[in-house]
């Protein structure tokens, strides 16, 4: 059966999910142009002719699956309802206790940066992006009175570096840490960092 005539777009995009799920199979490093290629039944030069080099194939699938990880984000942050509670649903998806998927990718990601500037400045992105989307969902709660934060920012970050870090545990070291521990961590973080209760947060879920 001929394989559908795709536009370039609908093409780069396919690319990118096969390559996506090449990274999270084999690593970024083990990967390779002709592992993609034959995820999808098509020849190495197609691969090569949208993406000039493995370096950039990887780079350009990291920005494709932050992009699904930062419409998530949007969409979570962007519900009409109290400020407390969107960032808690964004803070708990994220998490990786919850449902964002991909933590291993990132991961792998992470180290590859080290020495791919490209890769680099995608994971700076969405790193960049996040934090600013938290931050601005903070500033909105403190100006409507829902709780107190006299740092947005700082808050935005240190609450990025514990999901990290956990990330890196429950993810690398399999019973490091339990994932209910782990989501106390964060909901107490959380609630630190807004100047409440913890069970504030938990009231939220009624």
């Amino acid at each position: 059966m001929a394989r559908v005539r795709l536009s370039v777009a609908e093409r780069r995009a396919e690319l990118l999910r096969a390559a996506v799920e090449q990274i999270e199979a084999r690593g970024v490093a083990a990967v390779r142009i002709a592992d993609v290629a034959a995820a999808l039944g098509v020849s190495n030069a197609l691969v090569l002719y949208h993406f000039s080099t493995k370096e950039k194939l990887v780079a350009a699938a990291f920005g494709y699956a932050a992009e699904d990880d930062l419409a998530q984000l949007r969409k979570l942050l962007g519900r009409r309802t109290t400020a407390l509670r969107r960032l808690r649903s964004a803070v708990r998806w994220y998490a990786p206790t919850g449902q964002a998927k991909g933590w291993r990718l990132w991961i792998e990601g992470w180290a590859a940066a080290l020495r791919e500037p490209a890769l680099q400045e995608v994971t700076r992105d969405l790193d960049r992006q996040w934090k600013a989307a938290i931050t601005e969902v903070v500033r909105e709660g403190v100006a409507a009175g829902e709780f107190r934060c006299p740092d947005p920012d700082g808050a935005a970050l240190r609450l990025t570096a514990l999901l990290d870090g956990l990330a890196v545990q429950l993810t690398s070291y399999p019973g490091a840490v339990s994932r209910t521990r782990a989501q106390e961590w964060v909901d107490e973080a959380l609630a630190r960092e807004l100047g409440l209760e913890a069970r504030t947060l938990s009231a939220q879920e009624r």
